[in-house]
């Protein structure tokens, strides 16, 4: 039976190996008790301090294994991190501003197809600006027989003009004139949108775009005077007082005649805007000869 060595006795050696014994043993109770008491540890593999030694032995005390110290955070992997998440941000918002102003669109788009589908929203204008006054034909022949006097438009503002007949006529409206009454030369004929030639065979004809009856502004209104009815065959004998009433679908407003000129086709200043409310009457004149035009004006009635 061997006799038990003194600690003084034993080598460096077998000091280390019982050193490792006691480690061990008190390691084996501490995971027994990890075990009973539900707490999951990482154990790491025992060290035989025979073999060469590749790594230091940590010895993992008693409350370190369930805090164990947070790793080292990289500030260059973290600014790349706020930068990705500010660019993912960015995305969002940029892909919320796309939708709201696609709707946005969308909305208009309808809208305008709506618009161009409502005629009655449609207010037309003329094409080009006039170079010369309504009304303006050839004299009648043997057989009454007439066309719009081309003549009449200065030559360098001939490839200017546009044929009435494209303008694109308003549709009815309550305040449109309808119909036009001079008591002292027996006028009563209706009126019709546009003063082109087809217009003027039916009546009538009130230059497109400018104001309606009583409002202010010129009412401009035109007819022929030797074909097509003589409805202004007689403006030349209207006197300033005499009246000339213009009729709507709601109501009727007279006007009151101020003053007559003679001035040539191409005065086309005579339709210009006025303040206050104006109707101006335009025919061909003299009887039969159609070289000038007849103007009258007369302002509505207080």
């Amino acid at each position: 039976m061997a006799r038990k060595k003194a600690p003084e006795d034993l080598s460096v050696e077998e000091l280390r190996r019982l050193l490792v014994e006691k480690r061990r043993g008190a390691r084996k109770e501490r995971l027994d008790h990890y075990r009973r008491t539900g707490r999951v540890v990482a154990v790491a593999p025992d060290v035989d301090f025979d073999a060469p030694q590749s790594a230091p032995v940590i010895d993992t005390g008693e409350g370190n294994e369930s805090n164990p110290n947070p790793l080292p955070v990289n500030p260059k992997r973290k600014f790349l991190d706020r930068v990705l998440l500010g660019v993912e941000v960015l995305a969002v918002l940029g892909l919320a501003a796309v939708i709201f102003n696609g709707v946005g669109l969308l909305q208009t788009l309808n809208n305008e197809v709506v618009a161009a589908l409502n005629p009655e929203t449609a207010v037309p204008t003329p094409l080009v600006m006039a170079v010369v006054l309504p009304s303006g034909h050839t004299p009648p022949d043997a057989q009454g027989n007439t066309r719009p006097n081309d003549a009449e438009i200065p030559a360098h503002l001939q490839p200017m003009v546009q044929s009435l007949a494209n303008v694109p006529v308003p549709t009815a409206a309550p305040d449109q004139a309808v119909r036009i009454q001079i008591p002292s030369i027996s006028v009563d004929a209706p009126v019709v949108q546009g003063d082109g030639w087809e217009q003027l065979k039916k009546g009538v004809g009130q230059y497109i775009g400018s104001t309606p009856p009583g409002r202010d502004g010129n009412l401009v209104l035109s007819a022929h005077n030797d074909v097509y009815g003589e409805i202004f065959r007689y403006l030349d004998r209207l006197v300033p007082g005499d009246q000339v009433i213009i009729y709507t679908q709601q109501r009727q407003f007279t006007y009151i005649v101020d003053r007559t000129v003679l001035v040539e086709p191409t005065a086309v200043e005579v339709m210009a805007p006025t303040a206050s409310p104006t109707v101006t009457l335009i025919s061909c004149y003299p009887y039969l000869v159609n070289d000038q035009r007849i103007v009258v004006f007369a302002r509505l009635q207080n």
